[in-house]
């Protein structure tokens, strides 16, 4: 029976001695921040970031959360890389069209073969101009989901500074708070090594 309480007193000692540890290094990684975001990064903001980190666990959610942006932002990139080579197509498809149709036209209608094809390039481009920004707002609409997304993850992690906002300074904050997450993981994984 006495094993038990020395067990949870080792156990107790080292989880001490890793929150001490987690702690100081966010206390050091804060200096190289903006001092605006220094000042709102408390001394207890920074212990309760300290334990909630102590398990691991919010590193690697915070990596799957990586992961799954890079994902997207990947996959947006080619659906835009193909409606831009898709919009390519088409261009060189007008051209070489307009070009068959002058070397067949006989003079006396030129002028109006050149206006007809004047106004099937004007739609052309306004046409790939208007599914280029639809496709941009897309892609606007599926980053700010996925943000969204992780901020209500890490807040139900308990992740100390994360909830759903759309407050430019709010989301400067939480991007300074995943910054210092991923520099702390690389540091911690130094010290549970040692």
């Amino acid at each position: 029976m006495d094993v038990y309480p020395a067990v949870i007193s080792i156990d107790s000692a080292k989880q001490q001695e890793r929150h001490y540890f987690l702690l100081s290094e966010l206390q050091a990684l804060v200096k190289d921040l903006p001092s605006s975001y220094q000042q709102r990064l408390s001394y207890s903001t920074l212990s309760d970031l300290a334990l909630a980190l102590i398990d691991g666990t919010v590193y690697d959610i915070v990596q799957g959360l990586l992961d799954i942006q890079h994902l997207t932002e990947k996959n947006l990139y080619n659906q835009r890389q193909k409606l831009h080579c898709e919009h390519q197509a088409l261009k060189q498809d007008l051209v070489r069209r307009h070009k068959e149709s002058l070397q067949s036209c006989k003079s006396h209608n030129l002028a109006l073969l050149k206006s007809n094809q004047q106004a099937e390039q004007e739609a052309l481009e306004m046409r790939v101009r208007e599914e280029q920004s639809m496709m941009d707002k897309k892609i606007v609409v599926e980053i700010d989901q996925k943000v969204i997304d992780q901020q209500t993850t890490l807040e139900k992690a308990g992740v100390p500074g994360f909830y759903t906002t759309t407050n430019p300074q709010e989301l400067m904050m939480q991007m300074n708070l995943l910054e210092l997450i991923l520099k702390l993981q690389q540091k911690d994984t130094q010290f549970v090594a040692s």
